[in-house]
């Protein structure tokens, strides 16, 4: 009606019409994730482009899984009688563990759904493991990865084939459909994070003996 005021829009509406300059690049960046991992999912079924190499990027996916990781080690630490082969196998655990814990915490909070195109397949999951974010793998692989070429000798070229196995277990999640881009970055720097952690933290027979007492 004339001479009738408009009432001013809610706020929130405001924030819907006027996107902030983050809002819309975070947005973009999401979409670029999504539409780029869904490209690069190659092997996430058996009639995807590279389906063929699906079998092998399984055998992968066990590679860098948790519970192969933890068995080994906590079946070298029955087997050894070296005091510092122990003392290392048991930060090994302990780094394993936290791993675990970390990646269930984050993927709990952050609750991101798989990509639409992963098929559910994947070797012994756990309830948290319906959601993507971050990668578990990625943040295995760059953990273990600093692990072993800190507290390893090993020759040039066995250091070389670890950085790469790390390399490749992070990319065959993208392959694989399990996983969009963002998931196996942000794991590969929570896997790097958490190594500097396990060093602050480092069990020796000095700061924790009677853990070293029941082996």
């Amino acid at each position: 009606e004339p001479g009738a005021t408009t009432a001013p829009l809610p706020e929130e509406d405001c924030m819907k019409l006027n996107p902030s300059f983050v809002g819309i690049a975070l947005s973009s960046l999401l979409a670029i994730d999504l539409w780029a991992s869904k490209r690069l999912g190659v092997c996430a079924g058996e009639g995807s482009a590279w389906g063929s190499a699906r079998p092998l990027m399984k055998v992968i996916e066990v590679s860098g899984h948790g519970i192969p990781w933890l068995l080994g080690t906590f079946y070298g630490l029955c087997q050894t009688d070296s005091s510092a082969a122990r003392e290392v196998l048991l930060n090994l655990l302990f780094a394993l563990l936290l791993d675990l814990v970390m990646v269930a915490l984050v993927k709990g909070l952050v609750k991101r759904p798989r990509p639409t195109h992963n098929k559910m397949d994947m070797f012994v999951t756990i309830s948290v493991d319906k959601y993507s974010f971050p990668s578990g793998h990625a943040t295995r692989a760059a953990l273990v990865c600093r692990f072993i070429l800190r507290h390893l000798v090993l020759a040039v070229p066995l250091r070389v084939l670890v950085v790469l196995w790390a390399l490749i277990v992070s990319i065959s999640r993208v392959m694989l459909g399990r996983h969009n881009m963002t998931d196996v970055l942000f794991g590969l720097l929570l896997g790097y994070a958490l190594y500097g952690v396990v060093e602050h933290c480092w069990l020796s027979p000095a700061t924790t003996p009677t853990l070293f007492a029941l082996w």
